[in-house]
């Protein structure tokens, strides 16, 4: 009970090996980005620079959203959940889009979230071009 009343921050890293989820939304739109990881680290260096950072699972580093493609994300908000144990980070875009992938303009798409499941056959609609 502590843990969900406090208004003390105490993210559980522990829980999951030293990392939390974090869901990425658009704060104009309420768009979901994507979803990532952060470890202590990567969430020190957010809230000191205001600039979302991750942690990359795959290549076991800090991972600054933006450094390489210029595609930065500009920290809104924090939302922490009850558990103090996933995250939501409330970003504006600062240019193009936040997925690795390519759209038909050979641009960035906006989000990792590009298409929709359309009926029980489990085929894909795009949602963005």
């Amino acid at each position: 009970m502590d843990l969900e009343e406090t208004t003390e921050l105490r993210l559980q890293f522990g829980k999951r090996g030293g990392i939390l989820p974090v869901v990425v939304q658009e704060f104009a739109s309420g768009q979901i980005l994507m979803l990532a990881s952060v470890n202590e680290e990567a969430f020190e260096y957010t809230l000191q620079n205001k600039v979302a950072a991750f942690y990359s699972t795959s290549r076991k580093k800090l991972w600054i959203k933006g450094e390489t493609s210029g595609n930065y994300l500009k920290m809104i908000n924090i939302l922490v959940d009850c558990d103090q144990d996933a995250l939501v980070y409330q970003v504006s875009l600062e240019k193009g889009g936040v997925c690795h992938t390519f759209n038909q303009h050979n641009e960035n798409r906006k989000a990792c979230f590009y298409r929709r499941v359309i009926d029980e056959s489990g085929k894909f609609e795009f949602l963005e071009l």
